[in-house]
């Protein structure tokens, strides 16, 4: 068991010395374009052999042997023309980078033909972000009461992967979705007031860099077509209804005006009639109370 258990150190040992356990993998993340450096954080020595390799399968990217002009490049379409290397420190280069160029770079050095040395570097190249597009949805666009003081948007991008898609208003995040697959489409929806008066911006980014589209309300918020249609149909009709009942109103007003004036006419009249009828009878009162008083005057002076 005791022997067992030594056999189990040593192999443990061994395959660390080797580098199969406690690999360090360095991550290096540049924009499609750029140039990456790989470095061997050594100086070469004079019989050392620097050999670097990509991907799963190993392919030789480049090699420097131990004596100097014997140096090696890689055939493959991917790095032609575009790989470097310091004949000093064995550093790799890779100029005007394509997101081809991701992946895992594995570094071996030789020294008196004993591996000495095993790094790896994990590189991601990002393509250059798009700017992103806010658009108004107008499907979403309602002409009930409820909704029709919301206006509804979507910022979108075609062909992005490894990137996160977020609407901020101002400083603040409201929502945000994330790939890392290739993704033809990515969209992301928001809702905001028509009279809103708040920043709004909607931001793609990875580990690097971002783009950011700012929203125009103003621009992009616009009543419905069918909004402001019906909004146009009833102020039309309550124009036209207010004008019918002024039209209507005119007729009765006059009538109503006739009938005032011929009622206060007539009442006038009676009033006149009334007073010259009291005088004529406060005149026959008085001739008949005179006609009265002669009579007896004349029986008074009638002889005996």
């Amino acid at each position: 068991m005791r022997t067992m258990i030594m056999f189990i150190i040593l192999c443990v040992c061994i395959l660390t010395v080797n580098g199969v356990f406690g690999d360090e993998v360095k991550s290096v993340s540049v924009v499609e374009g750029d140039s990456v450096i790989l470095y061997t954080d050594t100086v070469k020595q004079t019989d050392d052999v620097i050999m670097w390799y990509y991907g799963p399968n190993n392919t030789l990217v480049a090699r420097i042997n131990g004596k100097a002009s014997t140096n090696k490049l890689a055939k493959d379409e991917r790095f032609k023309d575009r790989v470097k290397l310091d004949d000093r420190t064995g550093d790799l280069i890779i100029t005007n980078t394509t997101t081809q160029h991701t992946g895992l770079y594995t570094l071996d050095t030789i020294s008196r033909n004993k591996k000495i040395k095993d790094k790896k570097f994990n590189v991601t190249v990002y393509a250059h972000l798009p700017v992103p597009v806010i658009s108004s949805n107008s499907s979403q666009c309602s002409s009930s009461s409820s909704s029709s003081s919301r206006c509804v948007l979507l910022c979108s991008v075609m062909n992005v992967r490894d990137v996160s898609l977020s609407w901020y208003k101002g400083n603040s995040l409201l929502s945000s979705i994330s790939v890392s697959d290739l993704n033809i489409r990515l969209s992301l929806p928001l809702e905001v007031e028509y009279q809103d008066t708040n920043t709004y911006s909607c931001v793609l980014n990875n580990t690097i860099t971002k783009q950011t589209q700012l929203l125009n309300i103003t621009q992009l918020c616009q009543m419905c077509s069918g909004t402001t249609d019906t909004l146009l149909i009833i102020l039309i009709c309550c124009g036209v209804g207010v004008s019918l009942m002024i039209l209507a109103g005119v007729p009765f007003f006059c009538v109503y005006r006739k009938h005032k004036g011929f009622m206060k006419a007539t009442t006038n009249y009676s009033d006149e009639e009334s007073s010259t009828n009291s005088s004529s009878t406060f005149e026959d009162g008085e001739a008949s109370r005179f006609m009265n008083e002669q009579q007896k005057s004349d029986m008074h002076e009638l002889p005996d």
